[in-house]
């Protein structure tokens, strides 16, 4: 099966395509793409694919053949400074316009590896604010005997508010109240470039943006 250009939130990717140039869905309406011809294989929705009239068809040994990326594989031993035995988390917020219809997306991954999905739709608010929500949400959600918390978030504004000591000029009960969680909590923060192929952290901005479309919340479930 051959593969097209496409674009993805202005990257340019190679997505699978049938040799008429129709993108090849799978069962979730999703499309297997690479970054790079020999790059890591992720799944991105079709719905946020746009090929070209004309987009160049490349042979089905263009890129190199690799299973999509799912949850990271844990390791028993502490892996850059992250505990075994930690809750990781991948958050992101969606707004269309600004402020606008928001929604949060996130991923929790436990310490067996296992992958568990949330979202929630925030009404009219800020990109910050779903920022926000989304990390406030994650520890939440994450059980109560978790004895380490790591969350991955591409805003640092989020970071700066939260942990480097930032003043918070606009939703100051939010900080406020994400603040305190985190410090109760021990959760320590990461900051993830966005739309850079991290697989995850796609995901989260998936269901950020899926929140927005369906006016759901959908809480992360063990």
């Amino acid at each position: 099966m051959p593969w097209i250009e496409a674009m993805l939130r202005g990257e340019r990717v190679f997505a699978r395509a049938h040799p008429d140039g129709r993108l090849a869905l799978d069962e979730s309406a999703r499309v297997e793409v690479r970054y790079k011809p020999l790059g890591r294989a992720y799944r991105a929705l079709a719905d946020n694919l746009h090929v070209e009239p004309g987009a160049a068809l490349h042979s089905d040994d263009a890129c190199r053949l690799e299973q999509p990326a799912e949850a990271p594989a844990r390791k028993k031993a502490s892996v850059h400074g992250v505990p075994s035995d930690a809750w990781i988390a991948y958050t992101d917020g969606a707004c269309s316009g600004n402020p606008g219809p928001a929604g949060s997306g996130i991923v929790l991954v436990s310490p067996d590896g296992k992958m568990h999905e949330g979202l929630e739709y925030l009404g009219e608010a800020t990109n910050n604010v779903a920022e926000l929500t989304g990390i406030l949400r994650a520890i939440e959600w994450i059980p109560s005997d978790a004895r380490a918390i790591v969350v991955h978030t591409d805003s640092q504004y989020a970071i700066g508010v939260l942990q480097k000591g930032w003043k918070a000029k606009a939703n100051q009960e939010l900080v406020a109240r994400t603040k305190r969680i985190v410090e109760a909590r021990g959760a320590r923060l990461v900051y993830v470039p966005g739309h850079r192929g991290v697989a995850l952290n796609e995901r989260a901005d998936e269901l950020a943006r899926e929140a927005i479309q369906t006016r759901a919340k959908r809480r992360a479930m063990f």
